[in-house]
């Protein structure tokens, strides 16, 4: 990958406090417009902005300036950078040193157990391990179970601490709402109306289903009372009948 300008704007500020530059030669090594470079040197623009030095940097080398000020149609060329930056992890599982992939079953092994929300595809981002090894972790069917102890990746040097808190929110996002329990249902207007409020609050509301037992009883108590007074009133007749 290419080198690129760190902060072209304060480059081009430097350069225009402390170089005799063109304009074109500054807008060209900096990737800005001519006019902008203008702007600068006139205080027009960029006035908050502190000049960054590129031959500190290791961008511009005091050599490369001293030609471009002495013929204007020289054009800056970025110095090489002494250093490598690493390019950004791409996705899928992450590369883990040999000196601690011995950690990582301990690490499953703490992630399964303090994290149980999360995937098997977010422990394998933060340890770099695979699915496999993973269900037999969760399952003890691992070679080593008997002899591991559950420790936190971050501790091992394994993730970070913001790696590990991202999954686990994203974990928790994803995780379907807890039912809520539904408490004790009011009673009707018509019962409370003449009650205190403490007895209101300490009342319970009976289900419809022992309601209707309670009413199916009291209709066959009622039955019941009025065979025995018809049957008492037919002795009754009977013994007059009788007696005649």
């Amino acid at each position: 990958m290419a080198n690129t300008l760190l902060m072209p704007k304060a480059t081009a500020v430097w350069l225009v406090d402390n170089t005799a530059l063109s304009f074109d030669q500054i807008a060209e090594f900096c990737k800005l417009h001519p006019l902008e470079v203008k702007a600068i040197a006139d205080g027009e623009s960029a006035q908050g902005i502190k000049g960054l030095d590129p031959i500190n940097t290791g961008q511009l080398t005091r050599e490369e300036i001293a030609k471009g000020e002495s013929d204007p149609e020289y054009r800056l060329k970025l110095a090489q950078s002494k250093y490598v930056v690493p390019e950004r992890r791409k996705k899928g599982p992450r590369y883990t040193p040999v000196s601690k992939r011995q950690d990582r079953p301990n690490a499953i092994l703490w992630l399964v157990r303090n994290h149980p929300e999360l995937k098997d595809a977010q422990i394998s981002r933060l340890v770099g391990t695979t699915k496999n090894t993973i269900e037999q972790i969760r399952n003890r069917t691992h070679w080593n179970s008997a002899n591991l102890q559950p420790v936190d990746p971050v501790a091992l040097g394994l993730c970070s601490q913001i790696d590990l808190d991202f999954e686990v929110q994203k974990a928790a996002k994803n995780r379907p709402p807890e039912p809520v329990e539904q408490g004790d249902s009011l009673l009707p207007a018509s019962m409370t109306e003449n009650l205190p409020v403490d007895d209101i609050l300490s009342t319970p509301v009976r289900p419809k289903e022992e309601e209707e037992e309670l009413d199916a009883d009291a209709v066959f108590a009622r039955l019941s009372s009025l065979k025995g007074s018809q049957s008492e009133e037919t002795e009754e007749g009977q013994e007059g009948g009788e007696e005649q």
